[in-house]
């Protein structure tokens, strides 16, 4: 991988938006090419590194013998729940410790977070742009009943007050996200069906088009001269 300045995903940053059962990590590993189920994923076909803490979450828990599938279970015994907070938490250190390389880099990135909580988004993007990233946001959406059906239908399942909860919290960001990203800047998909093809294929030309374009924040273009600078 040729990771530097000429990267083509070298100060971008895309982050992902979507209720719990909205399909959103699912369509940020078939728009940015992820593999699937590890614990720290690079796309080989954009250079962008993912950041997300169920990826480690997941896979601390298998090593330690848990089942994900299990988690309310385990919630209902002290002990067990405060090992799987444990690991939870190493988890979130792991890759924040992860995110802070890459910033340290200016290596592309894709966030992977639910987008309920607004002022932590504006807050990470703010910090991502004073660093020199152009900021971007793909929001997956659905509707109510389709993210509480497959929500039911997975291994980690919320319960079904949560998921409403959560599903409305993202759904009200839906107007702040594209005023603080710019409509350009924010791409939405619908994924309330599976014949939307043609959209996420659209989304993924789009995404490639930013990519491939000279980074647009002036405190990124004065970096990436520094470095060609120094390197001479």
């Amino acid at each position: 991988m040729n990771e530097g300045v000429n990267d083509p995903g070298i100060l971008k940053v895309f982050f992902m938006a979507g209720g719990p059962g909205s399909g959103k990590s699912f369509i940020a590993g078939e728009l940015f090419g992820f593999p699937k189920g590890e614990m720290g994923s690079v796309s080989y076909s954009t250079g962008l590194k993912l950041v997300n803490n169920d990826n480690a979450f997941e896979t601390m828990l298998k090593k330690a013998g848990y089942h994900v599938g299990d988690l309310a279970k385990y919630a209902k015994n002290k002990q067990e729940w405060e090992k799987v907070m444990q690991i939870r938490d190493r988890a979130k250190n792991i890759t924040k410790t992860q995110q802070n390389n890459y910033i340290a880099g200016r290596l592309g990135q894709v966030v992977d977070g639910t987008g309920k909580d607004y002022n932590k988004i504006e807050s990470l993007r703010k910090l991502y742009q004073d660093l020199g990233y152009d900021t971007y946001m793909v929001y997956v959406n659905t509707s109510l009943e389709v993210a509480m059906e497959r929500n039911r239908n997975r291994a980690r399942k919320l319960p079904d007050d949560l998921v409403q909860d959560l599903w409305q919290q993202v759904q009200d960001n839906m107007g702040k996200f594209q005023r603080l990203f710019g409509k350009n800047e924010m791409m939405i998909i619908d994924n309330s069906t599976y014949d939307n093809a043609d959209l996420i294929d659209n989304v993924e030309k789009s995404i490639k088009r930013k990519l491939g374009r000279p980074v647009q924040n002036r405190i990124g273009i004065d970096w990436i001269e520094s470095q060609k600078t120094s390197k001479l």
